[in-house]
């Protein structure tokens, strides 16, 4: 991984310059997903770099595992290592970050300041609202207990430039002074971040809406260690269907989850983009060729956007269709194989025939939302017995039953032409004969030879399933009845 640019380098401010800067402190969020694509294409569209730098100044929470996480969904998302620059550290630049605050003081733009929560609230008489000031004039020193603060100017204003959200202006008088090193003297977030920014000379910021209040603090910060501010972008905050900030305590935000329970790339890469922005001519499921070329951050609606879990599976389904069958083949063998890292298939691996599978494999694909869902529809093809649904059997193996079946594996002993269509016609007859439409003669042959009630079309899988096989399940359901 390569080492943070560090010291007072000063790269080109010509070319664009954007960053990704995630923490290792968890899966990946969707949300951060859907800004690393946004970086990613904005850089792309002006010739410019993408750069990626993790964030991991938080001892505490980080794991080694979380970074190799953050590599992996970049990859998967079409982000792959050795096409952007980093990954940096936050951490490695900490001298840079110390210098940073030296340099403030030194110029009168911070001062340091003994008091605590408590010790405000005591003077202000109410709870906490902001810092009050106190220290300005005392002319503290470092010491233990004392916190570095920037002087944020007491007049005029702080305007925003940012792609999304126009020009949002802040008084200055509404900001505190806010720290920027701890007693400590190691940097608080919001230095290390404008530090790291300028270190790195990114000229474009792309980040969530909800790092816009703290926009005009890292303003007056470039522009007090005198570097002109990049251009901001604050896209809009995703949220669930109750209209809450997705969380990880709460949703299904993962990006590795999405990825293991079988959604394709393409379909989650063109699902995120439409969170706060939408191609031309209301049309939604594009190539992503066609999103690089119309991606626009002007055009980002600021609305919180609304990450509908039921549109991505319907998405994806789409998506599922649209590949060639061969492709749909290659696509499920992570689940089929037992390579993928959600539960492994219920089948032992010599058990596994890709010939059967590819048979049934134009079917399945017109019926799964998501790759894993193809474990429970084909594995009455490789199991010795069918993996029994209690409530379908319950619900198909009622009164009549145990006659029909008897009479379907009598017809089926008969059959001469085990073909689809021949398999229907004869259970058509079967059932007809007993007064029965096909649909609920079908039934309790369906549970006996696949365990469910519903899946892949009744009578091409009793044709692959063989006429040994098939007849096998339907006499051994007779007898469990």
């Amino acid at each position: 991984m390569a080492a943070h640019p560090g010291g007072n380098r000063r790269l080109d401010r010509v070319t664009v310059r954007v960053r990704f800067a995630p923490s290792p402190t968890g899966m990946f969020h969707v949300g951060g997903a859907r800004t690393a694509l946004q970086d990613w294409i904005y850089a792309k569209q002006h010739g410019g770099v993408f750069v990626l730098r993790v964030e991991d100044t938080d001892a505490a929470r980080n794991r080694p595992e979380w970074t190799e996480g953050i590599l992996s969904a970049l990859d998967w998302l079409g982000i792959e290592r050795g096409s952007y620059e980093g990954p940096y550290f936050q951490s490695a630049n900490a001298d840079e970050q110390r210098a940073a605050a030296g340099r403030l003081y030194d110029a009168g733009r911070a001062y340091y300041c003994d008091c605590t929560r408590e010790m405000v609230q005591a003077r202000t008489g109410n709870s906490y609202t902001g810092y009050d000031g106190f220290c300005r004039d005392r002319n503290l020193g470092p010491g233990e207990g004392r916190a570095l603060r920037f002087r944020t100017p007491d007049e005029g204003e702080t305007k925003v430039i940012d792609l999304v959200r126009g020009e949002p202006t802040f008084e200055n008088a509404k900001i505190e002074d806010f720290v920027i090193a701890r007693a400590d003297g190691s940097p608080v977030f919001l230095l290390a971040n404008v530090v790291d920014d300028i270190t790195m000379g990114i000229t474009h910021v792309i980040r969530a809406e909800e790092h816009l209040p703290n926009t005009p603090k890292q303003q007056l910060l470039w522009d007090a260690l005198g570097v002109k501010p990049p251009v901001w972008a604050h896209v809009p905050v995703v949220v669930n269907e109750k209209r809450q900030k997705l969380s990880k305590r709460r949703d299904k935000v993962a990006l590795e989850a999405y990825r293991d329970e079988g959604y394709l790339r393409d379909a989650m890469r063109n699902y995120l983009m439409l969170l706060g922005w939408a191609p031309a001519n209301d049309r939604e499921i594009v190539p992503w060729s066609v999103i690089e070329d119309e991606f626009r951050l002007e055009n980002v609606n600021p609305s919180p956007a609304f990450f509908d879990e039921k549109k991505l599976r319907a998405f994806n389904g789409e998506y599922i269709r649209a590949l060639s069958v061969d492709g749909f083949i290659e696509a499920c063998q992570p689940w089929l194989t037992g390579t993928a890292t959600i539960a492994p298939p219920p089948w032992r691996p010599e058990q596994f025939d890709p010939a059967l599978f590819a048979a049934v494999a134009p079917f399945a694909q017109t019926r799964v939302a998501v790759l894993s869902e193809i474990v429970p529809n084909v594995d009455f093809l490789f199991l010795d017995e069918p993996a029994f649904d209690e409530a379908a059997w319950a619900k198909a193996m009622k009164d009549g039953a145990a006659d029909l079946l008897d009479d379907a594996a009598r017809a089926y002993e008969a059959q001469t032409d085990w073909s689809a269509e021949a398999l229907k016609n004869t259970l058509e007859e079967v059932g007809a004969a007993r007064g029965l439409k096909l649909g609920k003669a079908q039934a309790p042959v369906r549970v006996a030879v696949t365990g469910r009630s519903v899946g892949l079309p009744l009578f091409e899988s009793l044709a692959v399933l063989g006429r040994e096989r098939t007849l096998a399940r339907i006499r051994a359901a007779r007898a469990r009845l």
